[in-house]
């Protein structure tokens, strides 16, 4: 039985993805977008980012444009929730 006070993921996510992409979309806002990962790094680093979060953000490919914080979260392999049409 699911704890009625947790809330509902998506399959293929935990709550900690969802926690660690929530974290990574409030220090980027969604001005920055599209970007690369310098361009990200200085923005969290702007807004005073937690620790976590520039770490993720350091580990992230160079020369590769993210248009979005699923795309971060992808090249991080945080599950993200699948888009239905």
């Amino acid at each position: 039985m699911t704890d009625p006070h947790q809330p509902a993921t998506s399959p293929g996510t935990s709550t900690g993805d969802v926690e660690r992409r929530a974290a990574l979309a409030e220090a980027l806002g969604k001005e920055v977008w599209p970007a690369d990962k310098d361009a990200l790094v200085a923005k969290a680093q702007e807004g005073n980012a937690p620790d976590r979060v520039l770490s993720d953000l350091r580990r992230l490919p160079s020369g590769q444009q993210f248009e979005n914080v699923q795309d971060v979260a992808r090249a991080l392999g945080i599950g993200t929730e699948q888009q239905r049409f």
